[in-house]
């Protein structure tokens, strides 16, 4: 039996969450809002990831606050009116799907906000032309051509993980099974995280136990009010000497298991325009396999993972417990379809779609034989 295709299930507070398979889709920015607010783009591409043959589907960086987007175009989930149109279109995707269990990531871009969507250059935008200030850990911006965030008091700090608990408590409302906190990417929890970034020193600043502060803090509290599968993404590693480290994760990951974590989504980068890395297949593998052996904590690979005997080969190994893919499922909306094909596996379709199996993989859709005329 393909390990991909063999299930695997999270173990929350309100119960398990078996998934199908270990094929997740990972979160993808779509810059397509207005006012944080769903759409009919996100209709259309919902409905194709819920079609796509993964077991669990994750909705894009979706910001706490309006002031927390990474631009203008970004989904929000802070009050009840973003709340209504994200419910809307994510019921319309799912009444067209499988039955595929879906989380949200949840995120503050921090000094990394207010800025224009890649296709545009993704520079911070100005006010003045429709941006907004923004917020770090402390004055220092992402690049030295930017302008500097304002360093969160500690009033805002205490503001910052209610706005996390109350969009968990939104998404857990819409009958979302899971939640990744985003402390990935260079935003607002990996920035707390990084020394790069974080330069305070208060409680939140200095040493590892107080970089990882905040990120705990906002994970506890959202653990209390959120029932569900819960887990958060960070950044292995910084790829700056002086940053952030992979020892660091692992040791992150250990403390969020004990504190009720279901899982972990290693990736890496995007704090400082200094990193270094070197792009190849597998290259945040390493990442993964390291957090996964030293926390014992439920683990996704992420990064370049594209080739299902590949993906099949990153579980084979240990170094995860699944493999997530973003763009991969851009280009091939049908990858585990594919996935299944090349594997021997099996994934769920809706009806319509039973009769385009090709007759050398009749296997592939679950229980479904078709008569041809």
């Amino acid at each position: 039996m393909s390990t991909l295709f063999s299930p695997f299930t999270f173990n929350a507070p309100a119960g398990p969450l078996t998934l199908a398979n270990r094929i997740v889709v990972a979160p993808m920015c779509q810059y397509a809002c207005e006012d944080g607010l769903a759409n009919d783009w996100h209709l259309m591409h919902w409905g194709q990831l819920l079609n796509s043959g993964a077991a669990l589907v994750t909705l894009e960086a979706t910001a706490i606050s309006a002031e927390g987007r990474i631009s203008p175009g970004c989904l929000g989930l802070w009050d009840d009116v973003t709340a209504a149109a994200l419910g809307e279109h994510l019921a319309r995707a799912r009444r067209l799907a499988p039955a595929v269990p879906v989380c949200i990531q949840l995120s503050h871009a921090g000094r990394k906000a207010s800025s224009a969507a890649p296709w545009k250059g993704g520079a911070l935008i100005s006010p003045a032309d429709g941006g907004w200030p923004t917020v770090g850990p402390s004055a220092l911006p992402h690049s030295p051509d930017e302008t500097a965030p304002r360093a969160l008091s500690l009033a805002d700090i205490a503001q910052l993980t209610q706005d996390f608990v109350a969009a968990a408590r939104r998404a857990q409302a819409l009958g979302i099974e899971a939640v990744e906190l985003h402390a990935a990417h260079g935003y607002l929890l990996h920035q707390f995280l990084s020394p790069l970034a974080n330069q305070r020193e208060d409680r939140y600043g200095g040493s590892f136990d107080n970089r990882i502060r905040l990120p705990m803090e906002v994970f506890t509290a959202v653990r209390e009010a959120f029932g569900g599968t819960l887990g958060m993404r960070i950044s292995g590693t910084d790829w700056v000497e002086g940053g952030w480290t992979i020892e660091e994760t692992a040791e992150m990951a250990v403390r969020l298991k004990a504190a009720g974590a279901q899982f972990v989504h290693i990736s890496s980068g995007g704090v400082s325009p200094l990193q270094k890395i070197t792009l190849g297949p597998d290259y945040q593998v390493p990442l993964a396999k390291v957090v996964r052996e030293r926390s014992g904590l439920a683990t996704f690979a992420v990064g370049l993972i594209t080739d299902p005997h590949q993906a099949e080969a990153v579980l084979s190994r240990g170094d995860a417990d699944l493999v997530a893919l973003a763009r991969a499922f851009l280009y091939k909306p049908r990858w585990g379809w594919e996935a299944a094909a090349a594997l021997h596996g099996q994934v769920t379709a809706r009806a319509q779609y039973w009769r385009c199996m090709p007759r050398e993989t009749p296997h592939i859709f679950a229980g479904v034989r078709v008569r041809r005329r």
